[in-house]
């Protein structure tokens, strides 16, 4: 398959991942009760900063703007760690709120892996910067898991049969999860076929979205749910927050002094 075609295909899988991700958030702006905290709006513009940077850069490959691609690719150093940071602020909050009422945070799971996996995408894109078409899939695969988590929010606000509507549905948490992971795991396999030489990312994504559902289901097994939920919230937000924009940034200094020191 032609490389053109393969770009064009990653856009129209990006442009799907923006449209389903303003119907995830769409609630919290124009739903009946809708009330948007600092927490959610900052999430909302990281999460649409981050796909928009993508979607850039994939244009500027198509129209071989290698010189516009470089530069705004910096800004990886800026987005992607403050990407990073709001996420597992926004884990830490939720779980906070749950565990002040004693009960277990339902969407601990959704929200605390993928921080950490969306993390590890990004560090291991910039570790292979200089294998280019690799670098790219990483960061490509990390909207993978921001569809499928709007996918979730999309389903239980929208959908006749997964709409959450009151606690009588909340069994549908479960199954829309499910779906939504399915549907998930089917673009991440059409992503990896296509480009399979070096789109292999895009196939750990997929594992990634079954390795977090067996992981809640053994959490949830073992009754550890509110314990973890316990656990997260009572992390200070500002730790969280700055902690890992600190962290973050300490390892992308580190991997720019080792490029450095190669380049000489």
């Amino acid at each position: 398959m032609k490389v053109s075609l393969k770009n064009k295909i990653n856009k129209a899988f990006l442009f799907i991942t923006i449209l389903v991700s303003i119907a995830g958030f769409w609630n919290i702006y124009f739903g009946p009760e809708s009330s948007p905290t600092f927490y959610q709006n900052l999430h909302v513009l990281t999460t649409f900063c981050w796909l928009g940077l993508l979607l850039v850069q994939l244009i500027f490959i198509t129209s071989q703007n290698n010189s516009l691609h470089r530069r705004l690719g910096k800004s990886i150093f800026v987005i992607g760690p403050i990407l990073i940071a709001t996420l597992m602020l926004l884990s830490v909050h939720s779980a906070s709120k749950s565990a002040a009422r004693g009960e277990a945070d339902m969407l601990v799971i959704q929200n605390i892996f993928p921080a950490f996996e969306v993390a590890i995408l990004i560090l291991l894109g910039l570790l292979f910067r200089k294998k280019r078409l690799l670098h790219g899939h990483f960061l490509m695969s990390t909207s993978l898991l921001f569809f499928g988590i709007a996918l979730f929010f999309t389903l239980i606000s929208f959908i006749p049969g997964y709409k959450i509507e009151g606690p009588e549905t909340f069994y549908r948490f479960e199954t829309s999860g499910i779906i939504a992971t399915y549907i998930s795991v089917v673009f991440g396999l059409i992503l990896f076929f296509i480009q399979w030489k070096s789109g292999w990312p895009w196939l750990l994504v997929c594992g990634l979205f079954f390795l977090n559902g067996y992981l809640s289901q053994l959490i949830d097994e073992t009754n550890q749910m509110i314990t973890l939920t316990a656990f997260i919230g009572s992390i200070n937000e500002y730790i969280a927050f700055f902690g890992t924009l600190i962290f973050i940034l300490a390892i992308l200094t580190l991997f720019f002094i080792e490029r450095k020191k190669g380049m000489t």
